[in-house]
């Protein structure tokens, strides 16, 4: 007979080893981005320049699953250190455009061996690597 708390065991959670997962990952980030001066949020936000060149916040927000409260401090940091610059549209002063600069766009060079890094710290077949990226995102969506 089940009992009525089974689902309250954290071995019948599937949020526990998705939490537990991405903070051993997120670890293994961490040697690798100490070297560029970045956190994994920042580094995350470069992934998306480096692609877009400018967006604003709202798409960074979007893409990131970041809402604007996290994402603010976050741009103001890197603005500082000169990676991106922040501008205001001209039709719409609401609207926040990120702009990556040329000192994080020469990071790019530098951050480029980071995913094959921790590629290989993750003992997982790349078939499976495969499915679980289809099945998170999904989740996502």
């Amino acid at each position: 007979m089940e009992d009525k708390f089974d689902c309250l065991k954290l071995e019948n959670q599937l949020c526990f080893p998705l939490y537990a997962v991405s903070r051993e990952i997120l670890k293994k980030y961490i040697p690798f981005l100490k070297e560029l001066d970045l956190t994994y949020t920042q580094y995350i936000v470069l992934m998306v320049l480096w692609e877009e060149k400018e967006v604003t916040v709202g798409d960074i927000g979007k893409k990131l699953f970041l809402d604007t409260g996290t994402l603010s401090p976050l741009l103001k940091s890197m603005e500082k250190k000169k990676l991106l610059c922040r501008t205001r549209d001209k039709t719409d002063e609401r609207i926040v455009k990120i702009a990556i600069t040329q000192e994080g766009e020469a990071l790019k060079e530098k951050a480029v061996e980071i995913p094959e890094k921790i590629g290989s710290c993750i003992s997982l077949p790349p078939e499976d690597a495969a499915e679980l990226y289809r099945i998170l995102y999904s989740m996502l969506e």
